[in-house]
């Protein structure tokens, strides 16, 4: 109406003049209706009328103005809007083609086009799409939101639409890098040792290809042990700045999705010419160093160039059972495999328990591998707990990294480091707030120190609860990549520089091609720049959501049965908001929703503290972060890929005391 009076739309524009504004982010909920969010933690409704004018997540100014004796906000002028590139489902309305977003919070139809070149005949309903939103009602136009199509993922019902629509969801590759017609060894200057008769060893899963990393180790007579680690060499092809290496470095990684990956190279280099096969001859990058018997690093590392010749392709779980029970009905080394397995297994427990005492070591937590049927159906969630074999090469690939940052760092000063900064310095005082209330032994001048922080992290380890260990971790700041060395406060380590998966890492390629600098004397053909570690950053957290949200789907069309079956998992918690909890179910690494109301049915009786990690019934603490208990999933919400649950545990409500007649010293009648 106003749109089509002038007077009236001028008349409009001068009473919301004279209104209160503010501005924040809108959030919106299942049933129409939002609410402005500001930035000083004020939540103002927004009704449903107003809601159709902005999307979830859209930052913008609103007038406030009183409807039916509350409080309103009406957004009116757009800041910065929630979404451009979405994905989608096509959605045919009276034969008109509009997109819903698949997102949990934005369910309206969204009038669409196809771009030109792409035929809107081939969509149909259900299609999965990438579109592009190209009108926002607040953004001048005043017009409906309109987005174009330009992209199809996959029909509505292809099976494998969770790796489909995730990649494309995150810009990522679908595909490995293109094969080149042949491939040569580059003259890299390396003079490289022949190492093929001696017994290296790689221990990797069964199914793994890629191998990239081979051992051997000399235990000495006084209880020290001298490690060779040998690392594939793909740089030795690779030439920096050339096709291969640019959509190496575009890459980043390699991405590990459940039930598939995809390289980083081209799979004729990881899964073949680079790939440290048994019983072939391979370019290597190998580092030397000793420890003594007490488990500490010597000042004798070196990095040199070799060829070598694995002469044992073992696994995980074949040399766990060997050494757990000392034979393995599979699987039986010969003398020069058994002794290497036995110098390792020395080697480590040596490092493992230096780290316990003067680093720091995480708690093992299991993997969980998906096992799908060929037309990629969901048929079991393994449980891969780390035995012994996992540890002794995550000690000698944590050695060998160690060795790296010292070197890179006497030698260049630069390299790419992983470094870790202990507590935000914002969060710090917080952070000691709780050490102290714990009555934990530690000062705020000891956390901010590397040996502080590490003696810290090692007495949480001893405690009972996880609780204070979870509640901690959230005033820590993230691990970062940095160009130049400095501590990785969460390891307990003075430098850390990772090498040892050039065949997965762009990362541990720059620091091959230092390592070969320091090796030749010569200068790099490549240091990092500014940008690297703001690049991994950005791969590493695409890559770790698109893990997150392919998850998340295959367990949902797991469980899709459990809430039926009224099946029970044993879950823990581990976040805490003002709306319930989250919880992770031990069973098969699953995370759930509890919302507050299927904890307690009054909201009243219930407070959920985030800042607390927390959650008190009738005044009374019954949960806490870390907590495990009994829980059954309540609903499978395949639309959205989540999963909601409450704990079997129920609270009753509260016993009320009857309230006894008052009594009276008046006498009673006859």
């Amino acid at each position: 109406m106003f749109q089509d009076n002038p007077l009236l739309a001028q008349l409009k524009k001068q009473i919301q003049e004279t209104l209160p504004k503010k501005e924040g982010y809108i959030k919106a909920t299942d049933r129409g209706f939002g609410f402005l969010e500001t930035d000083n933690k004020e939540s103002i409704f927004i009704p449903p009328t107003y809601m159709k004018n902005v999307m979830h997540g859209d930052r913008v100014i609103a007038v406030l103005r009183t409807e039916k004796e509350r409080e309103v906000a009406e957004p009116q002028e757009l800041v910065e809007q929630a979404i451009t590139r979405f994905i989608g489902r096509v959605k045919l309305i009276r034969n008109r083609l509009h997109v819903i977003p698949d997102h949990p919070q934005l369910k309206e139809a969204i009038k669409a086009r196809a771009i030109k070149g792409l035929n809107p005949e081939t969509l149909k309903e259900g299609d999965w799409v990438v579109a592009e939103l190209t009108q926002h009602p607040l953004a001048g136009s005043n017009q409906p939101f309109f987005c174009e199509v330009n992209q199809k993922i996959t029909d509505s019902n292809d099976k494998i639409a969770p790796w489909w629509v995730t990649l494309a969801r995150h810009q990522l590759p679908n595909a490995e890098p293109a094969p080149q017609d042949s491939w040569t060894m580059l003259d890299d200057g390396i003079e490289r040792q022949d190492l093929t008769d001696l017994p290296f060893i790689t221990i990797d899963g069964e199914s793994t290809k890629d191998m990239d990393d081979a051992l051997y180790t000399v235990a000495k007579d006084d209880g020290s042990y001298e490690i060779t680690i040998a690392i594939a060499d793909p740089t030795s092809y690779i030439a920096v700045g050339d096709k291969m290496d640019d959509e190496a470095r575009e890459r980043g990684f390699t991405i590990y999705l459940p039930g598939r990956n995809i390289p980083m190279l081209p799979r004729e280099l990881s899964d073949e010419l680079c790939s440290l096969i048994e019983n072939e001859k391979r370019p290597v990058l190998c580092c030397r160093v000793s420890i003594d018997n007490t488990g500490v690093i010597q000042n004798d590392i070196t990095f040199f160039g070799a060829w070598i010749k694995s002469q044992g392709r073992l696994s995980y779980d074949n040399v766990s059972d060997f050494l757990e029970n000392g034979h393995c009905d599979n699987w039986t080394p010969n003398a020069a495999i058994e002794q290497q397995i036995v110098a390792l297994q020395g080697f480590a427990t040596l490092r493992a328990d230096w780290r316990m005492a003067n680093a720091v070591v995480f708690p093992d937590r299991p993997d969980y591998r998906f096992e799908l049927s060929e037309d990629n159906d969901v048929v079991a969630i393994h449980t891969d707990l780390r035995r012994i074999a996992n540890r002794m090469i995550e000690e000698a690939m944590i050695t060998a990294n160690i060795c790296a940052g010292r070197a890179l760092q006497e030698k260049f000063a630069t390299g790419v480091f992983n470094v870790h900064s202990g507590f935000h310095q914002e969060k710090l005082d917080t952070a000691m707030e709780f050490i102290t209330n714990a009555e934990a032994p530690f000062t705020k001048e000891e956390i901010v120190t590397l040996e502080g922080f590490s003696a810290l992290r090692r007495w949480l380890n001893t405690l009972d609860s996880t609780y204070l260990d979870n509640r901690l971790r959230k005033f820590q700041a993230y691990s970062e990549v940095a160009n130049i060395p400095a501590p990785h406060y969460a390891m307990g380590l003075d430098v850390y520089a990772t090498w040892t998966s050039p065949i997965r890492k762009y990362g541990d390629m720059i620091n091959h091609r230092l390592l070969k600098a320091l090796i030749t004397g010569n200068e790099p053909t490549q240091k990092p720049d500014d940008n690297v570690g703001d690049e991994i950053a950005n791969h590493r957290r695409r890559h770790r959501m698109a893990e997150r949200d392919v998850s998340d789907w295959l367990y949902v069309r797991l469980l899709k049965d459990a809430v039926k079956n009224e099946t029970v998992f044993k879950a823990e918690i581990f976040d805490i908001n003002r709306a319930g909890m989250r919880v992770r179910l031990l069973e098969n690494g699953a995370a759930a929703f509890i919302p507050g109301s299927l904890i307690v049915d009054n909201k009243e009786r219930i407070v959920c503290s985030g800042e607390l990690g927390i959650i008190n019934i009738d005044g009374v603490k019954e949960y806490q972060l870390g907590d495990t208990f009994d829980v059954k999933l309540t609903e499978v919400r395949a639309a959205t890929r989540q999963l909601v649950a409450k704990p079997v545990q129920q609270y009753p409500a509260p016993q009320v005391t009857p309230v006894p007649e008052q009594a009276t010293d008046a006498p009673q009648k006859a």
